[in-house]
């Protein structure tokens, strides 16, 4: 482990995580991610930038120096924030370093968010930039982070119940799969995680059900079909309230025949890898999920 890894924790837990667990308006939490993104996350010198909008859904598109946006393959990545902040411009830095690594440009949506939108406003716009995307030659691979590792997760299911050619590929960092809040980890690591505070978990997932059943498979993915799914590369930190989260998911999609590439990291931040201009270990995350896409 690198040095900055204790270091980051520490000041996580200090005021990222303090500060999650007393702001309740959502403005103030979006306002807060989006100045914090600009100080601290920098895509790598030449990326490019551009936005426009996919079947009604705002979209930004992100390339690294060198990577055409018009051919092959695309990640179509899903930005986490509870679904209830975060943004493409939140992401975009961490979506410019895994392009040069991949060697392939990212379209990421700016999907609605709760509580002004709640379930399944998310999952709808996901299908339509999906579905606005589905004809690329090369395909698409689907992304996300945590609550948009689930989004991402929900919408493969959903697509392939609706008979949508079937993505190349899905990655998750973090994700967020169960919405009824039933993984050990999120009591047996509540003081553990450096980001997450366990206590909001009911409030925030309430936001964004708004009297929808947890169960239901488009919000929570690990009670969802998956048969007939593409390869999933899936990782989380072995401290995150969300642990579970991704043990229970490998594990439905092992039973349901999915080819999975499961990793737990030790001691790391919830979604380490947007942390990728000062941790070693977000790079690496970066370089091995990078690998495992051209693999596909």
């Amino acid at each position: 482990m690198s040095l900055a890894r204790p270091l980051l924790n520490a000041w996580l837990r200090l005021t990222e995580k303090r500060w999650l667990a007393r702001e309740q308006d959502p403005v103030a939490l979006r306002r807060s991610f989006e100045v914090k993104a600009r100080l601290f996350f920098h895509a790598p010198r030449g990326t490019g930038f551009a936005r426009e909008s996919l079947a009604g859904v705002p979209v930004q598109w992100v390339a690294a120096r060198g990577v055409l946006r018009e051919a092959g393959p695309a990640i179509v990545y899903f930005h986490g924030g509870s679904y209830v902040f975060g943004s493409s411009d939140t992401h975009r830095a961490m979506l410019g370093r895994l392009s040069a690594e991949a060697g392939l440009p990212a379209c990421l949506p700016d999907y609605r968010l709760a509580p002004e939108h709640p379930f399944p406003a998310a999952v709808e716009d996901g299908l339509a930039v999906w579905r606005a995307l589905a004809a690329r030659s090369g395909g698409v691979i689907l992304g996300g982070d945590s609550a948009g590792g689930g989004l991402a997760l929900a919408l493969l299911a959903e697509g392939l119940r609706q008979g949508l050619p079937p993505p190349r590929g899905l990655f998750a960092f973090s994700p967020l799969t169960d919405l009824a809040l039933a993984g050990e980890s999120l009591r047996q690591n509540a003081r553990a995680d450096v980001v997450l505070p366990a206590s909001r978990a009911g409030e925030v997932a309430a936001l964004y059900l708004k009297g929808a059943a947890a169960d239901d498979p488009r919000a929570s993915p690990l009670y969802a079909d998956f048969t007939g799914a593409p390869p999933v590369w899936l990782v989380v930190g072995d401290t995150e309230i969300l642990r579970d989260d991704t043990r229970r998911m490998a594990a439905r999609l092992r039973a349901q025949g999915v080819a999975v590439t499961e990793r737990i990291a030790g001691d790391l931040p919830h979604v380490w890898p947007i942390f990728h201009n000062i941790l070693p270990e977000a790079r690496a995350s970066l370089r091995d999920v990078a690998e495992w896409i051209r693999s596909l």
